[in-house]
């Protein structure tokens, strides 16, 4: 099969059951949630409502039920994603630990990791952030410069990870790292699991955006010492494990639904008899955004199916960030409207907050230059 087929899924009676379960969860849960707070789509943070989905087995609803999941399937998992998303839930919270760091425990962690791990994240109460990035490196992860030296029963821990989401308040950070050297420059990274709450040493500091809000973070560790027992699978293989959870982080329908709020509110704002310039731009946008969940849809099948889908989950995230950041220009050449955060007409208050966090959207998960260089490697272009 091509690196780059989206072969359809297979039907899930059981995913479309389920979506209707969610959608009535949802109209109560969410019924007082305006549509601002709403177009904060998955960076939304509300414990309350995180421990709440636990408790209906909602979060590592993949895993084994040894290990707090329910077992149902990666189909079925989608349809929650993509509920949860297009209806503005607060998830994120959980997002990180149910979407990458969990399955990455699972697959790669000890029993003890897992057993100790697991059961919390699937409760509602236990958050990751992803310490990946740092200064000076952008999007290339084979140029990190934070080390793990191994000291008897620990390793210590120098370096910075910087635009660390939600470091404020999670509770581990899965550290990708050098443990070694070696002529190919993909070689001697490992992955810890770093409790932040415990270990001395750490240091997180606030990123502020533009906007004054709080997601980012610099992450820096001063002779921070991990127990050999928070290495992350084998020494070594990090290279091969974070190129994994990248197909997790950049596959899911929050890659072309971050804008979707402010879509929703478009229409509203447009009314029953829309102009046929605005009939054509919605039809255009719908159109892409069929698509792109079609493609969505095909990464959580071959997830289900056990395959590594990275090349095409590089393919979803790029495009759909085209998407997500021309909805709020389309908006603008649809309706009249100064975007203001504080309005009180519902679109101008979408349309500010999306039209400032937009630029952000082709950043996070990889940038569009590093995806289209993962694409054109795929392809056989260099």
């Amino acid at each position: 099969m091509s690196a780059f087929a989206f072969p359809s899924p297979p039907a899930s009676p059981a995913a479309e059951a389920l979506r209707a379960e969610i959608r009535a969860f949802l109209a109560t849960a969410l019924a007082a949630r305006p549509p601002r707070l709403r177009a904060e789509s998955w960076t939304g943070v509300d414990p309350d409502f995180s421990r709440a989905l636990g408790a209906r087995g909602w979060i590592g609803m993949t895993w084994p039920r040894r290990y707090g999941g329910a077992e149902r399937g990666q189909l079925e998992r989608y349809v929650l994603t993509e509920e949860m998303l297009a209806a503005g839930a607060p998830v994120g919270a959980h997002w990180i630990a149910d979407r990458q760091s969990g399955p990455a425990i699972l697959r790669y962690g000890t029993e003890a990791q897992k057993q100790d791990i697991l059961p919390r994240i699937a409760a509602g109460e236990c958050y990751f952030c992803i310490g990946m990035s740092e200064p000076d490196t952008g999007s290339d992860l084979a140029s990190v410069r934070t080390r793990a030296v191994r000291d008897g029963d620990r390793y210590i821990v120098n370096g910075t990870k910087v635009w660390t989401s939600h470091a404020q308040f999670s509770h581990y950070m899965i550290l990708f790292c050098r443990t070694g050297a070696g002529e190919d420059r993909h070689a001697g990274f490992s992955q810890f699991i770093v409790d932040l709450k415990a270990t001395p040493g750490i240091t997180i500091r606030p990123i502020l955006a533009l906007t004054g809000e709080h997601h980012f973070n610099e992450v820096a560790f001063q002779d921070a010492p991990l127990p050999a027992t928070s290495l992350l699978g084998r020494e070594g293989d990090g290279w091969a494990q974070v190129t994994g959870e990248l197909a997790f982080e950049r596959s899911g329908p929050e890659r072309f639904l971050s804008s979707f709020t402010l879509l929703v509110e478009l229409v509203r704002a447009l009314g029953p008899a829309p102009s046929p310039a605005a009939r054509i731009a919605l039809g255009r946008l719908g159109a892409r955004i069929v698509v792109l969940r079609r493609m969505s849809r095909a990464i959580a099948g071959l997830l289900q199916a056990g395959e590594n889908p990275a090349l095409p989950a590089a393919m979803v995230k790029d495009l759909g960030a085209l998407v997500e950041q021309e909805i709020p220009e389309i908006a603008r050449s649809l309706i009249e409207a100064e975007p203001d955060l504080a309005a009180t007409r519902d679109f101008a208050a979408v349309l500010g907050y999306t039209i400032l966090h937009a630029p952000s959207f082709s950043l996070r998960g990889g940038t569009r230059e590093i995806l289209r260089g993962i694409v054109a490697r795929g392809l056989g272009l260099r």
